[in-house]
């Protein structure tokens, strides 16, 4: 399975801008994606990824793809609201 043109070069800059460290596993959206990290495979939630990790991963994603990811971490984030009665200070 090839890919485009487009679609293989943003990959080629996105592995090219690995970080070292990576972020706190939370695993608190539940949306799990399969990533390579230090040579391992690993199941990382769409939150503890890396900016250049979720790029990979939305990467020639289509429109109801994104829409779906969005709809389900919104939803995500107002259930961790709901459970800790989390509210934001702005008025």
């Amino acid at each position: 399975m090839g890919c485009n043109e487009d679609y293989c070069e943003i990959e080629r800059k996105i592995d090219q801008e690995q970080p070292k460290e990576y972020p706190t596993i939370r695993n608190l959206d539940g949306c799990y994606f399969r990533v390579e990290r230090d040579g391992k495979w690993e199941n990382i939630c769409f939150s503890d990824l890396t900016e250049q990790e979720r790029g990979k991963v939305m990467a020639g994603k289509g429109e109801p793809w994104l829409i779906s990811l969005i709809e389900h971490l919104a939803d995500t984030l107002h259930a961790i609201g709901d459970a800790f009665d989390i509210y934001s200070r702005n008025e």
